[in-house]
């Protein structure tokens, strides 16, 4: 039984009313985004304008779900942002010719071929966060936040602070295409949003349906369990760093080709707002409680919100003060959320809990509701 559900019926059997609007809290801030918005605006609510939206959601929508494995694991990634940029500039640069001075040749190298060394640039800085943060247990906020500087500092060092335009390619050199995967339709849909589906449903499987799934949960919920359970807690640790720094440079290849121009300061404060992303949709910032579903509402709620005032024509100001209230409120209900839980959790004749309700008090998925993983029963 899903959390959603779970929420429909109190102990009585009756409708709880608090707890639905609790736990659905980032659906209803979407639909009520969306009625109001419409209401101020003629402009808002039609096909054209949700599709627009979406492209700019997939952003923040790529940035979140990657920030949510870290998170489920009770870490936290404030590099995402400046990777982001550093994928774009990455790209750029390989857009823009590869010299090789020794042989006296510049090397144009195909959209595919920038599209994989981007990806594989994100992983290592992501690898290199997970080792430092598994490894050497150095504090994820530490580790993140100075290869936040570093990741940003490359960036300028290779641009020299200036900006890779006209990144469409040319047709002579092979290179042409990079423009697609911003501003071509399948379907009548963007490519950003097909690709952020596509993560969003690769995330979603690996969490529900395969022993990393678990392991990622139980890490989160407690990685001293996990471990003496048999959980390669320092690989999913290292693992879900690589993934989040995957999901950064997509996301950097998708901005970067909407905008057909990279800049080295572009992403900058994302990170933050792909943390608001997973804590609207309602995860924990403790680990352990968390699913894709309420992610990507979060990241719509925040593009939807900030477009809307757009839109209206909100001061950017303005936008900044609404954004960090919505902030603090979901954490606010997250607080309230996940405290009501504990005591539910508690028998009333002070016995202890038994794993799986102290699993599903957490808030995970239902394959994931086992904190000690047997890892014979996953071969």
């Amino acid at each position: 039984m899903t959390d959603f559900s779970q929420a429909a019926g109190s102990r009585n059997g009756g409708l709880d009313l608090g707890r639905l609007l609790l736990e659905g809290r980032a659906f209803f801030a979407l639909i009520a985004i969306i009625v109001i918005f419409s209401i101020l605006s003629p402009v808002y609510f039609s096909v054209d304008n949700f599709l627009t939206m979406s492209s700019h959601v997939a952003i923040f929508g790529l940035l979140s779900i990657g920030m949510l494995l870290v998170i489920l694991t009770g870490g936290i990634d404030l590099s995402v942002g400046s990777t982001l940029g550093f994928a774009g500039v990455f790209a750029g640069f390989l857009m823009q010719g590869v010299s090789f001075e020794i042989f006296g040749v510049v090397v144009y190298p195909p959209v595919w071929a920038v599209v994989i060394l981007t990806c594989a640039m994100g992983a290592f800085v992501g690898a290199i966060n997970g080792v430092l943060i598994a490894y050497f247990k150095v504090p994820a906020f530490v580790a993140t936040l100075g290869m936040l500087y570093v990741a940003r500092g490359v960036a300028l060092l290779m641009t020299d602070g200036l900006t890779y335009n006209n990144l469409g390619g040319s047709p002579e050199l092979g290179n042409t295409g990079f423009d697609w995967l911003g501003f071509n339709r399948l379907f009548g849909i963007p490519v950003g949003v097909l690709v952020l589906a596509l993560v969003a449903i690769v995330a979603l499987l690996a969490l529900t349906r395969t022993p990393f799934g678990r392991w990622v949960y139980s890490t989160g919920g407690n990685a001293r369990a996990a471990e003496l359970s048999g959980v390669p807690v320092k690989r999913v640790q290292v693992s879900v760093y690589v993934l989040s720094g995957i999901c950064a440079a997509i996301a950097g290849l998708v901005l970067s080709s909407q905008l057909t121009s990279a800049g080295p300061t572009a992403g900058t404060t994302y990170e933050l707002t792909a943390i608001a992303g997973v804590v609207i949709g309602g995860a924990a910032l403790t680990g352990g409680r968390g699913n894709v579903r309420g992610t990507l509402l979060g990241a719509f709620v925040i593009g939807f919100l900030s477009d809307g005032l757009v839109i209206i024509g909100v001061s950017s100001y303005w936008q900044t003060v609404f954004t960090g209230a919505v902030i603090v409120l979901a954490v606010l209900l997250n607080s309230i959320q996940y405290s009501g839980r504990k005591k539910r959790s508690t028998p009333s004749d002070g016995t202890a809990s038994s794993p799986q309700r102290e699993a599903k008090s957490r808030g995970a998925e239902p394959a994931a509701e086992s904190t000690a993983v047997n890892p014979a029963s996953q071969s």
